[in-house]
């Protein structure tokens, strides 16, 4: 190897050596910079998710409910079924609670209390009401922007008669 090649080399060496100290060290101050932003936007997506996997489970439990007591006109005044339905449809919402109902309205769009005499030109028809709720808790506080708060589910079906 002739004698400018090995200054070459040498000087070339000794630069990048600079250079890539001072890269690695400008690497380090952006990563610290961003790393809080990150962790913050992780923090948000994570709160979403978890936000709406309640919200779409409350959802359907109560769906669940109205299907078990739309069924027939025995099922329908199982409202203890209808709960039950609900709650077994979500078990891993912890304090979800679900209220089941059932009430008529006459065809022609007027009320009904449900008895055989009511609905005269029309007929009866029966439905069921299941009203879920569960608390949504975020994991961590962020300064009181996202607070505890309830979140609902409500599903109604006409019973099959």
């Amino acid at each position: 190897m002739s004698a400018a090649g090995k200054i070459r080399r040498r000087a070339t060496g000794r630069r990048m050596g600079r250079i890539g100290l001072r890269a690695c060290g400008q690497a380090s101050v952006e990563l610290a910079l961003s790393l809080p932003l990150l962790l913050m936007m992780f923090l948000v997506v994570v709160e979403t998710g978890r936000a709406f996997y309640i919200a779409i489970s409350v959802g359907n439990a109560a769906r669940a409910g109205v299907q078990y007591g739309a069924q027939s006109l025995s099922t329908a005044a199982d409202n203890a079924g209808m709960q039950s339905a609900a709650s077994n449809n979500a078990p891993n919402i912890t304090g979800m609670t679900a209220t089941a109902s059932h009430y008529c309205v006459c065809s022609d769009g007027s009320a009904s209390t449900c008895l055989a005499t009511d609905c005269s030109g029309s007929h009866r028809l029966l439905y069921t009401q299941v009203l879920t709720s569960a608390p949504y808790a975020p994991l961590i506080s962020f300064m009181g922007i996202l607070p505890v708060m309830t979140v609902p589910g409500k599903a109604v079906m006409r019973v099959s008669q």
